[in-house]
């Protein structure tokens, strides 16, 4: 097999072997480097052992040679990147990073590296992604990835806890983690007092100060216990479970105060169902998907469901109910749609854009419910802007159009003052007339006793 394809933009990072696309598959190459780590993982069945827990993606082995063993990872639908988690996936996914190093501790390996980014959600949960993150034990040596734990994991967690969910999309800024001086300055002066907070935050601070000066090299690496190693990962693992956030949103409980009727509500979802039947479709994304009620109703078999919102509170009732419920095909995560991630990193190309994603996802249709007039009356986005964007990744578009009578409609427009004729556009025949110079129309039903339209779009074919 070649292994000569070239690599993912971000693999430039870790020397053990680097991430390639053969056609559409994710495949990873392993350079002779690791060759010793990674034979003993295997024929330990350490790698194994974690595939059973759900600890980590399962890969199988393709080839092997001299120059670079070849494996395939179970393929992944869509990546979600830190900066689109809610509060709870952040800790989920700071808890199975614990519960990774605690398990290699016990079996004499340790990882090299604590990344967030090593992390991502698939059927339901998280899981770690990065084969080559793990490495030998060293006998009385500190774990090689803390520092980058609490930058990656715990700084912006305790953050979030003091100062809002909007703490967390800091790492789209800093994907090498939020810098340890930052976080400690931004905390309460209380937290000083804190003796776990100061141990892992503050004083790691004025730890990093002092080696900053040492230009000479003359630091000492600290010697660490496994026993000492340990208890310092069930200390964070019992801190973090603990943590909880102090906001709240008008949208974590938004179905318990729209503006239309049970019986409207029921056939809405009994609508958008029997479309979803008709064209008998296997993926999808719910932009402003809220909990996943909507989604939640669809009696198709749906394989991957991507579920999105700006509210954190949303997600996170959302990602529950997934794991109370095993609904292992629903992923949800925090977007604005105003503001979709960006490409980040070197060259802007280690982290890929939502839109990038979504294209190489290519979801089969595109829920848009109650999300139209959020966009052209709270963010300005004109319905060619907003026509053009749903076009972009999916060939059906299922849309909610709420008229200028409804009552969220019109709360909107009470805000914009003297500027309100400016949204005169914002209505039923104009927005008609916009989409259909990028779709055609499937179906067009009212939704009874409501002040809404349901639209079933079909991109034009160029």
């Amino acid at each position: 097999m070649e292994t000569n394809k070239q690599s993912h933009d971000s693999s430039f990072r870790d020397p053990s072997g680097y991430v390639f696309l053969d056609k559409t598959l994710v495949k990873r190459c392993i350079n002779p480097i690791y060759f010793k780590q990674y034979f003993a993982l295997k024929n330990q069945g350490f790698f194994d052992k974690l595939f059973k827990t759900g600890l980590l993606i399962k890969h199988e082995e393709l080839s092997a040679n001299e120059s670079c063993v070849v494996i395939q990872p179970e393929q992944i639908p869509f990546i979600t990147y830190p900066y689109e988690w809610s509060f709870n996936q952040y800790k989920a996914a700071a808890l199975l990073t614990l519960k990774l190093q605690k398990y290699c501790l016990e079996n004499n390996f340790s990882l090299k590296d604590a990344s967030a980014f090593n992390v991502t959600f698939y059927k339901g949960h998280a899981v770690f992604i990065d084969t080559l993150s793990f490495d030998f034990y060293e006998e009385n040596t500190p774990w090689r990835g803390y520092k980058q734990f609490i930058t990656h994991f715990f700084g912006p967690l305790i953050l979030a806890h003091y100062h809002g969910t909007q703490m967390l999309k800091l790492m789209s800024n800093f994907i090498d983690g939020i810098p340890i001086k930052m976080v400690s300055s931004m905390l309460p002066f209380k937290t000083k007092i804190n003796p776990f907070l100061y141990s892992n935050i503050h004083l790691l601070a004025k730890f990093e100060d002092k080696h900053n000066e040492d230009y000479k090299g003359e630091t000492k690496t600290s010697s660490l216990s496994l026993k000492g190693q340990l208890n310092i990962i069930e200390s964070l693992y019992n801190n973090i479970k603990k943590l909880t956030l102090k906001e709240e949103s008008e949208w974590g409980s938004y179905y318990n105060k729209t503006n239309y009727s049970d019986d409207a509500f029921k056939f809405k979802s009994n609508l958008i169902n029997s479309w979803v039947l008709k064209l008998k479709i296997k993926t999808l994304i719910d932009i402003g998907g809220n909990d996943g009620t909507f989604v939640r109703f669809i009696d198709s078999k749906i394989e991957q469901a991507l579920v999105c919102d700006i509210d954190n509170n949303a997600v996170d009732f959302n990602y529950t109910k997934i794991k109370t419920n095993k609904e292992t095909h629903i992923l949800p995560f925090v977007l604005d749609v105003l503001s979709p991630s960006p490409s980040v990193g070197f060259n802007n190309k280690e982290r890929f854009s939502f839109l990038k994603r979504i294209k190489e996802f290519t979801p089969d249709v595109t829920l848009a419910l109650a999300v139209i007039h959020h966009m052209s009356l709270s963010g300005n986005i004109t319905f060619d802007m907003s026509a053009k964007f749903f076009a972009s990744f999916s060939k059906y578009l299922i849309i909610e159009f709420p008229k200028r009578s409804d009552s969220w409609v019109e709360r909107l427009l009470k805000t914009k003052g003297e500027f309100k004729e400016h949204f005169s556009f914002y209505n039923l025949e104009s927005f008609e007339n916009t989409y259909i110079r990028y779709f055609d129309i499937i179906e067009k039903q009212s939704i009874d006793n409501s002040e809404r339209i349901m639209f079933l779009f079909k991109v034009k074919d160029v």
